[in-house]
């Protein structure tokens, strides 16, 4: 399948990963719809893709039934489903709308897609938080987790498991054509300098010669996969035909100690500010870590931008954010 002419229905779409998503579709050919509350998304994100002809926006809740937002003529060939603030602090400012547009907005846009067009593709951006704090290394699709169901992350954690669920009866029971990526840790230009996460926080902070704030001992890992790989492996994943209902984890197979990450961070900036040590935060994972060889098979899916020059590309974003 290739997207060119294509109705691509994208919910998310001013947001980090929702804005890329829109403008390497349009760049390919395919005329989208991008949907955003706007809670967290940013429209200036979309000031490329606004200038299409072949985009429309539309500012709506996507936890809502697509029939109060979307024209009754339009019939999406594809939904890429990412609307949901992803930012630990974020979310937990916004539990409700985040648990609500994972879980019922997924239901309502999976219900409107079997009644509008059953022979249409469905992607749900999942999570590697669905693997919780994993006892697990590394983290392979067929493992079921270490969540706390009930904790200070869960709003995100359980919504995103239960969007799962819900792709998992459409498929089953329905038909549908439903495929989920398991999104790792992922950076990149339009990120929010107030997103919470660690890159962000960093590099602002460096950038103003503040001393950067680590939460534990900075032991813990992580795996940073620049955006523009993540967005290639999302489309791939939605375009390939043999990838019907499956689940795909997405992105880089190297792990870093956040200590690390602060050294590097530093080091690209020449900034000198100390390092303060904060507590963890509740359900805090102490690792991550993708399988990708699911990725690598199916979609033939590889890293293509190594850590140091997506680091300066997104070093180079947040300068004009300071």
């Amino acid at each position: 399948m290739e997207y060119t002419n294509k109705t691509v229905l994208v919910t998310g779409a001013a947001g980090f990963l929702g804005s890329h998503v829109c403008d390497r579709l349009l760049e390919q050919g395919a005329h989208v719809i991008g949907v955003d509350s706007l809670i967290t998304g940013r429209k200036e994100n979309l000031s490329s893709a606004l200038s299409r002809t072949t985009f429309t926006f539309i500012e709506a809740d996507c936890s809502t039934s697509p029939r109060s937002y979307l024209p009754a003529t339009v019939k999406p060939d594809v939904i890429f489903h990412l609307a949901s603030p992803a930012s630990p602090p974020i979310y937990q400012q916004f539990p409700i709308d985040t648990y609500l547009v994972n879980a019922l907005g997924t239901h309502q846009l999976l219900q409107y897609l079997l009644t509008e067009n059953r022979q249409g593709r469905f992607i749900f951006a999942s999570t590697s938080e669905v693997y919780g704090d994993p006892k697990e290394r590394p983290q392979k699709e067929s493992y079921w987790g270490n969540v706390n169901p009930n904790g200070v992350r869960s709003c995100y954690d359980e919504s995103k498991r239960f969007g799962e669920m819900v792709c998992g009866v459409h498929s089953r029971d329905f038909g549908l054509d439903v495929r989920i990526v398991r999104i790792f840790n992922t950076y990149g230009p339009r990120m929010s300098p107030l997103d919470g996460r660690v890159i962000p926080n960093f590099m602002m902070q460096a950038l103003k010669n503040e001393p950067l704030t680590i939460y534990g001992d900075g032991t813990q890992t992580r795996s940073f996969c620049y955006v523009d790989d993540l967005i290639r492996g999302i489309l791939l994943l939605g375009s390939t035909d043999s990838a019907k209902n499956e689940t795909v984890n997405i992105g880089s197979p190297t792990e870093k100690t956040v200590n690390e990450l602060a050294e590097m961070i530093q080091a690209a900036t020449h900034a000198t500010g100390e390092y303060v040590y904060k507590p963890l935060p509740s359900d805090d994972p102490t690792q991550r870590l993708p399988d990708i060889s699911k990725a690598v098979s199916l979609l033939g899916w590889k890293l293509e931008i190594d850590f140091p020059t997506g680091l300066e590309k997104t070093l180079e974003y947040f300068k004009t954010q300071v």
